[in-house]
């Protein structure tokens, strides 16, 4: 009986080794690559899916397994399991994240369809290879207008803003330059963008001053006469000017300055003031007294008209100067055909304020100072075809005033 149950015993053992040797002679032998490394299994799995579960292996959706998943099993297979890795990409400012199992740039951007053309930026470079957690950035290219420095083209750019686009085009503007638009503006394909140079300089303007003209009186000299002492000479002023110039054209000026390089040197004139004697000749002889009568009874009539025309014309005497009653009409240096210099050599156009008046000099000596009633203390300065005998013409500064004194009748003074 012991017998017995030692033969059952060993029988099933035998079995159990025979079906064993059986069941492991029927699995299938499989070759998984899996990242670069092989690993030999035998499976009983019917499907690579059924493999990948019943080897505990996890795999992700993005995984690549090759043959698929549904694929049957069969003997001396391989199966290759390359584990996709997560890329973090940013198009054109849009920001994605990538699983993917290329194995470089250019791959990917393959797999994901990206059309890169020759003036778009795209880092890393199409040769770098893809790793775990790759940052991928890419700008899409545009055209935009450059004007800068006197030269006018068309710029391909990647550019957000305007700053962007100068640094990487390497232009530099200086302390005053400015550019349009603003650095701060974003730019696109219908952008025009302009450097605009700005230069400040210092422009210094020359300019010569008129000599004035300062009569004197000689009593040597006979009245009417005048005899020049001094010439005349220019002075020199220096304007400096601050200029701003825009890509070499000036937008403004302002004065900032203006000193004196030479000084003027008046012109000086002797006015005669000694009166001319007249000489009076008388005969010999019987007709001598006769010639004397006459001449005392022509004398007499001369002092009597005398009296007359001093009465009429002369009405009182200031400072021991004579008084007239004249006919007063206006001038101005400013006007069509004038020079703008009297007689004495007086520059009206320099000295718009003076006061000066136009005489007869047979009935005021010039380079007299006088008074005239309603219009102050002048020189007689000039002469003037019209006038003649009790007539003067007053200096004015402009057209207007000259219209406004009209013509008047008013009293001279002369002072010395």
């Amino acid at each position: 009986m012991k017998g017995l149950v030692i033969s059952i015993i060993s029988l099933i053992l035998f079995v159990a080794i025979i079906a064993f040797a059986v069941h492991e002679s029927s699995k299938a032998t499989v070759t998984v690559q899996v990242d670069g490394e092989e690993y030999v299994v035998k499976t009983h799995a019917s499907t690579v899916a059924d493999l990948m579960a019943e080897q505990g292996w996890d795999y992700q959706e993005h995984d690549l397994i090759e043959p698929a998943l549904d694929a049957e099993i069969s003997g001396n297979m391989t199966v290759s399991w390359k584990k996709a890795v997560q890329v973090f990409a940013t198009l054109d400012g849009e920001e994605k994240t990538i699983w993917t199992t290329a194995d470089t740039v250019e791959q990917l951007i393959d797999e994901i369809d990206l059309q890169v053309k020759k003036h778009d930026k795209l880092k890393p470079s199409l040769e770098t290879a893809i790793t775990e957690g790759l940052e991928l950035n890419y700008e899409s290219a545009f055209q935009v207008e450059l004007i800068s420095d006197g030269e006018e083209r068309k710029v391909w750019t990647t550019s957000t803003t305007v700053a962007d686009f100068l640094e990487r085009e390497e232009i530099e503007l200086g302390e005053l330059d400015r550019v349009e638009p603003e650095l701060s503006d974003e730019i696109d394909q219908e952008t025009d963008i302009r450097v605009i140079r700005v230069e400040k300089v210092t422009d210094v303007v020359e300019e010569s001053v008129a000599f004035a003209t300062v009569t004197r009186k000689d009593e040597k000299l006979d009245s009417g006469k005048e005899k020049v002492v001094e010439e005349g000479q220019e002075g020199k002023v220096a304007h400096h000017y601050e200029v701003i110039l825009e890509d070499g054209e000036e937008i403004s000026r302002e004065l900032v300055k203006t000193e004196t390089v030479e000084e003027s040197k008046d012109r000086v004139v002797a006015v005669g003031t000694r009166k001319v004697q007249e000489n009076v000749s008388r005969s010999s002889g019987s007709s001598s007294s006769s010639s004397s009568s006459s001449s005392s009874s022509s004398s007499s009539k001369s002092d009597q008209s005398s009296k007359s025309e001093s009465s009429s014309s002369s009405s009182s005497s200031s400072g021991g100067g004579k008084t007239f009653t004249v006919t007063a009409t206006a001038y101005t240096a400013n006007c069509s055909g004038c020079s703008g210099v009297t007689a004495t050599g007086i520059n009206l156009n320099n000295n718009r304020n003076m006061k000066v008046i136009a005489v007869d000099p047979n009935v005021i000596p010039l380079g007299s100072r006088v008074h005239v009633e309603g219009y102050g203390t002048a020189i007689a300065g000039d002469t003037g075809g019209a006038i003649v005998g009790n007539k003067i013409d007053v200096h004015m500064p402009s057209t207007a005033e000259a219209q406004r004194w009209g013509r008047k009748t008013v009293k001279v003074t002369i002072l010395d």
